[in-house]
């Protein structure tokens, strides 16, 4: 019995330490809805989001959007793949120099958790480190909606991971 109760700690309270921390910047945070992105069939991140009080999911309304990697990146590829995903969903912004600042290489496991402040500030925190604040006109819809908007590259990813 106490074996069955260590392993089920295990796998209950890295969730738990998780959504404390979400709920800590996020007051009222439940998760909404969650997904698996994958690219050629391959698992890259499962993705979380949390809105207040598992609302349906709003522009409007601050959220936030937590990744768990399921392979390991470069801060380069992190990076790269996000100037170029903002370029393909509305043009690109000038804020490489705040994304270098906020994407560290990850590995396997690792967590990034982005939550709006507002339509124009994203704080970013990296296996419950804060990493960084990305300020930038509008930056909350741009930045979100490659996971969440109507131009994703997985309208299926987009759908189970905004709950609807």
């Amino acid at each position: 019995m106490h074996k069955f109760a260590f392993l089920t700690a295990l796998l209950v309270l890295p969730g738990l330490a998780l959504a404390s921390q979400v709920k800590t910047v996020l007051p009222g945070a439940e998760m909404r809805g969650a997904a698996t992105f994958r690219y050629l069939s391959f698992p890259l991140y499962e993705a979380r989001l949390f809105t207040k009080n598992g609302a349906p999911f709003a522009w409007e309304e601050d959220f936030g959007l937590e990744l768990t990697y399921l392979r390991s990146f470069t801060a380069f590829d992190l990076v790269e793949s996000t100037i170029q995903e903002l370029g393909r969903t509305g043009g690109e912004l000038p804020v490489r120099d705040q994304l270098n600042n906020c994407f560290v290489d990850i590995r396997k496991g690792d967590r990034y958790l982005a939550v709006s402040q507002g339509q124009n500030k994203i704080g970013f925190w990296r296996n419950d480190t804060r990493m960084c604040t990305l300020s930038y006109p509008g930056i909350k819809t741009r930045f979100m909606a490659i996971f969440m908007g109507d131009n994703t590259k997985s309208k299926s990813f987009t759908k189970r991971l905004r709950g609807d």
